[in-house]
């Protein structure tokens, strides 16, 4: 492992309130990348700094998660590797004392700004830690001991895996979320339930295993998304992760221009429907079975069985899913790639295959 700010922050607060790692892996568990957005807004919010980075060239394949090339601040070039990021709020000892200490404090304290993240009574969030990253193409154990290895080095005391997947939810609804562990006492605290999932898993079930063994306390988040806009952000999603993070820990999320930007998301795709008999009377008879299951007030496990049996039908091919650039309006033509350009920038990540079970860490309600 690299260098760490190791010993720097620790927790201050009265309250000894517990120290969050939340984290989030672009690749299979980011389905309209919910979750890196989700994180990147939050690490926004809190001026976290970066604490630790664990390298991704020993776990990323560098030919599916290309490294961008930017320059930086002299106009001098570097790239930006496709690494896993640990960000915090790093809390310095000071040499001043009493009321010049106090102030400088309260300088320094980005939780005191109308933008940052409180608790519920207003006061000032210190023991977040957030870990952007991309999903490992190899050796999962070992890059998951090193996250138990940071989460362990930082005191952390509960860690909050975000995952989101395509399935068969209308976008015109309440995104539909799930919390889920295996720990019967957090189960009780949170209102988790209990996977009972067999099937293809993603890079945070690996970590959720090995945070167990570690005995470190951990739940999963997990979102649904609409499968026929899957090429395009849906803010909706990334709202309903802060949501329920906001739920779980007790604190006020500052959501930005979030909410502009859902509403914007929903209209241009009912837009797109009117245009589309097929896509309308699809999407039509997604909010009939949504709202038959909420008026008979469904179980978990029924929804669960749901989304296995979306997922098995495979029913994606009734017509071609929304993308990106028609989602946000655009009437330009998009840009052919060049197989032939191998050394050149990649400004976007590698595009979403259709929905189904290699796009999702299964069923978001049965994670």
């Amino acid at each position: 492992m690299g260098d760490s700010l190791e010993g720097v922050n620790n927790s201050t607060g009265p309250d000894l309130a517990p120290r969050v790692l939340i984290a989030a892996f672009q690749g299979w568990s980011d389905a309209g990348d919910a979750t890196s957005e989700a994180l990147q807004h939050l690490i926004g919010l809190q001026q976290a700094e970066l604490l630790h980075v664990i390298g991704g060239e020993s776990f990323v394949d560098l030919q599916l998660q290309r490294p961008r090339m930017q320059r930086d601040e002299q106009g001098q070039r570097v790239i930006d590797w496709p690494d896993t990021r640990l960000y915090g709020t790093v809390h310095r000892p000071s040499p001043t004392h009493g009321l010049a200490a106090a102030e400088s404090a309260a300088d320094a304290t980005p939780a005191h700004d109308s933008d940052a993240i409180t608790r519920i009574d207003g006061s000032p969030v210190h023991d977040l830690f957030f870990m952007p990253g991309y999903e490992p193409g190899r050796d999962w154990e070992n890059f998951a001991d090193e996250v138990v290895e940071l989460a362990e080095v930082w005191g952390v005391d509960l860690v909050v895996l975000l995952g989101s997947m395509y399935s068969d939810a209308p976008h015109s609804r309440p995104i539909i979320t799930s919390v889920t562990s295996e720990d019967p006492i957090l189960r009780d605290r949170y209102g988790a339930e209990r996977s009972d999932y067999e099937g293809p898993v993603g890079i945070v079930t690996a970590i959720d295993i090995a945070l167990e063994a570690a005995t470190i306390d951990s739940l999963s988040l997990w979102v649904q998304v609409p499968h026929y806009v899957h090429s395009a952000p849906s803010p909706k999603a990334t709202l309903a992760i802060l949501d329920k993070l906001e739920e779980l820990l007790d604190i006020v999320i500052p959501r930005g221009e979030l909410f502009a930007q859902a509403t914007d998301w929903e209209s241009n795709i009912n837009r797109i429907a009117e245009n589309d008999d097929d896509m309308t009377r699809y999407i039509r008879s997604l909010e009939e079975a949504r709202d038959d299951a909420l008026a008979a007030e469904t179980t978990g496990d029924a929804l669960a069985a749901e989304f296995e049996k979306f997922l098995e039908q495979d029913s994606r091919g009734q017509f071609g899913a929304i993308d990106a650039e028609t989602l946000s309006g655009s009437d330009g033509e998009p840009e052919a790639d060049d197989p032939a350009d191998t050394d050149g920038p990649s400004d976007a990540a590698p595009p979403a295959g259709p929905a189904g079970p290699s796009d999702a860490d299964g069923p978001a309600s049965t994670r």
